[in-house]
């Protein structure tokens, strides 16, 4: 099902289902003999509820409690945590390290800057795929434009270690005694440069920012390596997307944003998954005895709703053509939420992309 690639990454608009697709992708995985790792990096962390791992799987891999030939484990993406556990790792010598940790802007920069969870998602994928412990990884992506984010983050993080801007930032901006050296030798003037400029930033800010990236300074070739071996190993052959989308006419122009951006930008888009879609009603369920019955029991909204997905199917199919596998998946009765109804769901997802292909 998985075209034996070790790199599976799942993706698509927001509530449509990736999680649960990711979830039953790992349970066939680990299924069909591989250790197999999901993790994702949606803020929202419904993973750890879909398998059952809990908290504990924010501060390591966490194993899911299954009766599978390959182990099964999930993990969540802190992002401050793997920040921190980076600084750690690459830091030249302990007072590097606790230089960095100990700096206020660090201290910002890791808790709340946008940018950040895409940046520190990267550096997790690294750290997965050189540790080679698992014979399958599985990405459950955040909604479609932070994972455009995601997917940009290498790109986006080597361009800034090669950038203009990243010079300019590791000037000796300050002076032993922390004044702005543009201004120490200014006398009055300067010193009224300098209150201007902390009444509008905040010098404590610049010095504490200054401080920083030239703390950081040891770290940069690292970071930049390790992009690009990200970059280069969501572009390879070891790695395959897998688009989830929500049914209807209304679906079919972000699936085929998202389609399009993938292919132009070289990744290898593999099988796109059409979630909860409504049944098609037989005949005799469409015609209820009597107007007065159809409104009692909904049989013409269902009837409805299921027009309406099939054609959105049969739309975006058509749009795909013999590109991509596309394969649907019905509206359940109950949202998968143990294990059991995820193992079903992925042995349907398993006979309809085998008959797809």
């Amino acid at each position: 099902m998985l075209n034996d690639r070790p790199f599976v990454v799942v993706v698509g608009s927001g509530g449509v289902g990736k999680t649960t697709v990711a979830a039953a992708l790992g349970l066939r995985s680990a299924a069909a003999g591989d250790d197999t790792l999901v993790m994702t990096f949606d803020p929202s962390n419904r993973l750890k509820d879909t398998l059952e791992v809990g908290e504990a799987a924010r501060d390591r891999e966490v194993e899911v409690k299954v009766n599978t030939a390959g182990r099964l484990y999930a993990s969540l993406l802190d992002p401050r945590a793997t920040f921190d556990r980076q600084i750690g790792r690459y830091s030249p010598t302990p007072a590097v390290r606790d230089r960095i940790l100990g700096n206020r802007y660090y201290d910002h920069l890791a808790g709340t800057l946008a940018g950040v969870v895409d940046d520190m998602a990267v550096e997790r994928l690294f750290e997965v795929a050189a540790e080679g412990r698992y014979r399958r990884v599985i990405l459950d992506t955040p909604p479609t434009r932070q994972a455009l984010d995601f997917l940009e983050a290498p790109q986006r993080m080597v361009g800034f270690l090669d950038s203009g801007a990243l010079r300019i930032a590791l000037r000796p901006w300050f002076d032993a005694d922390g004044r702005l050296r543009a201004t120490s030798r200014l006398g009055f003037v300067g010193r009224s440069v300098e209150a201007f400029l902390d009444r509008l930033i905040g010098i404590e800010l610049l010095r504490d920012m200054a401080e920083f990236f030239n703390a950081f300074g040891p770290l940069y070739d690292g970071f930049r390596q390790r992009a690009l071996e990200v970059q280069s190993l969501l572009h390879s052959s070891r790695t395959m997307f897998v688009l989830v989308s929500a049914p209807g006419r209304k679906r079919v122009p972000d699936t085929m944003f998202f389609a399009r951006r993938l292919s132009e930008a070289g990744y290898y888009l593999g099988p796109v998954v059409v979630n909860r879609v409504h049944a098609a009603l037989a005949d005799g369920e469409r015609r209820p005895v009597s107007q007065e019955a159809a409104a009692r029991d909904g049989r013409r909204l269902l009837a409805w709703l299921g027009e309406r997905d099939r054609e959105g199917v049969d739309e975006l199919r058509s749009l795909i053509g013999g590109s991509h596998p596309l394969v649907d998946l019905p509206l359940l009765p109950e949202e998968p939420t143990d294990l059991e109804a995820l193992d079903a769901l992925g042995r349907l997802l398993e006979e309809r992309l085998a008959s797809a292909q």
